[in-house]
């Protein structure tokens, strides 16, 4: 690419935050620059810095507690000595941001598509009529289904995704000059990351637009980025083109993020559940695992589910009747026996979540029979229902929304034990301090709240917690797909270990299908609510039979710096609608078996 003036130039760029009255740097001398057209990725792990370097270059850090020194230029322009009233103007019109949680960054009160569309009445003097045609364009771009309607929809009405999808509409808007994602993808199916990757691509050749792209996901990297800059601990660990720098990494560091990265395919030919490669070695060279004992079958399944359906009620009219309904999980039927691994992989929307909610009736089934441990769960009074629970648990996504931050560690463990009666409070802390090392983690953290931990210690936690009770089954919602590469192989491994230790099976709900490779014996793609294809995990992943199935494996990022320029050329349509009309009655499906175990769902 033929160097112009560069877009974005940092030089020296050091930030310092003052904690307890004293300051501490967390940016050490920063320096780099982007062109026009290029894309430069910064990874690193949790608390590297990345983070903190996009928001001193769009100057959103507070300055009470912050200084920042060094120089940042905008095409020439310097930053760190503008007026906040000048800075507000380059925000709106020249450097565009997207963040890793869009549900901090969009008004709850305000409709999604009038927040689009105010940014383009202010900043580029659009009509009323205009603005809402752009954004609905806007929203079709990033594959919104329904744009039209859900532009009247407020942020709450909408998936995780779906968020994050509208955060990426409103960076766009304006065509900026430089666009920052912080973590852009990290929450998104592997078909709408895709998606958005080559969205950014396409833009980039159209408007000559520069990127600093955020993230922990070297697969994410090798695909969208020219230059990579590695950051640890807040210093620079390593610059280079990408494809020299995942070809010959020069540092111990830059070597143990690209060993993290699980590769689609790479233990196709294993028939079980294989660990992620040990990062413990002084050459950077993993140290690989045999896998896991081949697993013999139950005669009787732990959990047996037929014909399971969740609608969720959609009301309007003068009267607020029932019109409609959201069929979310339609007429499936599973099995699953002790100490397997079923994994439910799809797009958001697709219905994985909400499965694993209507198996422990936090959210009520319509219609359909669960049989869990000899309970026919559906029929359970409450007594009952708080006593199966204790043998099925469920692993969130975010572990820090999941945790009572006005509870140590300790109380956090033993709150359970307590409320069943199932242990004095001595004995439930020694309980506590058992799960607490067996999940990786020392006696002395006991003492200390959530905020004082990591996000892969967080899940480590949440994990321990869903231990307390001994549970028979543990439902894993996303529970590794926030955390960073090294960190998610360690969590990974943990539950892998835990459940030879202790016979447990897992539902393990993933749109991550590198990770659902190497922990599942058997997957389960689901579609509009709906299981369109099943079987073990080698058939899957080497022989896909459905169509949806091989467009999920054909979107995954893969660690391949020479794909930088390639593109799916996926259609960007709009995506179906779970919604029916009151009354509605689902098509029965017919399945097919290709190979043992292996079903797929004739069209």
């Amino acid at each position: 690419m033929p160097r112009t003036a560069p877009i974005l130039e940092v030089s020296q760029l050091s930030t310092r935050f003052r904690v307890k009255g004293a300051w501490k740097t967390v940016i050490d001398d920063i320096n780099f620059c982007v062109y026009p057209g290029e894309t430069l990725a910064i990874v690193g792990e949790s608390g590297s810095g990345k983070s903190v370097t996009s928001l001193s270059i769009m100057r959103l850090l507070n300055p009470r507690n912050s200084d920042i020194s060094g120089s940042i230029k905008l095409s020439g322009q310097e930053l760190t000595t503008l007026s906040d009233k000048a800075m507000r103007e380059i925000r709106a019109n020249d450097i565009a941001m997207i963040f890793q949680e869009p549900m901090t960054s969009l008004n709850p009160a305000f409709t999604v598509g009038a927040q689009i569309a105010e940014l383009l009445k202010v900043h580029r003097h659009c009509s009323g009529v205009e603005a809402r045609r752009q954004t609905i364009e806007l929203l079709n771009k990033v594959r919104i289904p329904n744009a039209e309607q859900r532009f009247d929809e407020y942020p709450h009405q909408f998936s995780g995704g779906m968020r994050q999808r509208v955060m990426i509409a409103m960076a766009l808007a304006l065509k900026p000059k430089l666009l920052i994602a912080d973590e852009p993808t990290t929450a998104l199916d592997v078909t709408i990351q895709g998606q958005i990757l080559d969205l950014i691509k396409t833009l980039q050749q159209e408007e000559g637009m520069a990127v600093l792209f955020i993230t922990h996901d070297m697969g994410v990297v090798a695909e969208i980025a020219d230059r990579t800059l590695v950051m640890y601990r807040g210093a620079m660990v390593e610059e280079n083109q990408t494809a020299q720098l995942f070809a010959a990494p020069q540092e111990y560091y830059t070597r143990m993020l690209l060993n993290a990265v699980p590769k689609l395919g790479e233990v196709a030919q294993q028939t079980e559940p294989v660990k992620f490669p040990k990062l413990a070695s002084d050459s950077g060279e993993p140290i690989h695992f045999a896998p896991q004992p081949k697993l013999e079958p139950a005669k009787k399944p732990l959990l047996d589910v037929k014909h399971l359906s969740t609608r969720f009620p959609i009301y309007g009219g003068f009267w607020s009747r029932q019109v409609a309904a959201v069929h979310a999980v339609e007429d499936i039927s599973f099995a699953l026996y002790p100490g397997e691994t079923l994994s439910f992989v799809g797009e958001s929307g697709c219905g994985k979540s909400t499965t694993g909610r209507s198996l422990m009736r936090l959210v009520e089934p319509d219609q359909g029979y669960i049989e869990f441990n000899g309970y026919d769960v559906r029929s359970l009074n409450k007594a009952d229902l708080r006593k199966m629970r204790r043998d099925i648990q469920f692993i969130f996504q975010d572990p820090f929304a999941s945790l009572n931050p006005r509870m140590t560690v300790e109380e956090t463990l033993i709150e359970p034990l307590l409320e069943h009666g199932l242990a004095t409070k001595a004995e439930a802390k020694r309980k506590a301090a058992e799960l607490i090392e067996q999940v990786g983690l020392s006696i002395d953290m006991l003492d200390r709240y959530p905020h004082e931990f990591s996000g892969g210690q967080r899940q480590r936690i949440a994990i321990a917690r869903a231990l307390t009770l001994d549970p028979k089954l543990i439902i894993a919602d996303e529970s590794v797909s926030a955390l960073d590469v090294s960190v998610k192989a360690q969590v990974v491994n943990l539950l892998m270990d835990l459940q030879q230790q202790r016979n447990l099976a897992f539902l393990f709900i993933s749109h991550d299908m590198a990770v659902v490779e190497r922990i599942s014996h058997r997957v389960a793609v689901m579609y509009l609510g709906e299981i369109v294809e099943m079987g073990p995990r080698q058939a899957i992943f080497n022989s896909p039979r459905h169509p949806y199935t091989q467009k999920l494996l054909q979107a995954v990022p893969v660690a391949d710096p020479s794909r930088r320029h390639l593109q799916r050329q996926q259609e960007v349509s709009e995506l179906k609608s779970p919604i029916r009309p009151r009354g509605y009655q689902a098509p029965k499906r017919h399945y097919q078996e290709v190979s043992p175990g292996h079903w797929v769902m004739q069209s």
